[in-house]
């Protein structure tokens, strides 16, 4: 089984308690993710995230395809770091870190994604030809999208 691995860091001009705020509201994941993924929470989030949590989506990977996609919060320190552990969907393994740290100027937030497709060789095929660059494309939306939710100059 190969592991992949994304990392992705953003400074975000704004208080790390907002920005905190923000992600831990599970409701927020549609704004932050690109369109064409046709995402949908499929259960009903409560407003704040909690160690335990399920949440269910459905998403769109491959067009016209919908994955059923499971995650479990499996650890959070409030204001420092959440982790969503896959449990069903489209890999074969999924561990995303969040971390968060004030640093002079806002926020400096973490992300640390550990991943495999499965499949062997093909997966990794796969992975080199299609899947890292999709996953970098989410995690590039996202990154615009931070910065204009939290313009610089308003911390």
């Amino acid at each position: 089984m190969s592991v992949f691995t994304l990392h992705r860091e953003q400074l975000i001009p704004a208080a790390r308690e907002r920005v905190w705020d923000y992600f831990c509201d599970p409701r927020n994941l549609n704004e932050m993710t690109p369109s064409n993924m046709n995402f949908l929470i499929v259960t009903n989030p409560l407003d704040r995230m909690y160690a335990g949590q399920l949440i269910e989506y459905k998403v769109e990977f491959i067009r016209g395809i919908r994955s059923r996609w499971l995650t479990e919060i499996a650890h959070v320190r409030e204001l420092e770091y959440f982790v969503d552990e896959q449990r069903i969907g489209p890999y074969q393994f999924w561990y995303h870190q969040h971390h968060f740290e004030s640093v002079p100027g806002g926020t400096c937030m973490t992300d640390q994604v550990t991943y495999s497709i499965g499949f062997g060789p093909l997966g990794d095929l796969l992975n080199a030809s299609w899947i890292a660059a999709r996953l970098n494309g989410i995690f590039d939306f996202r990154t615009q999208k931070m910065k204009e939710l939290f313009p610089a100059g308003i911390v």
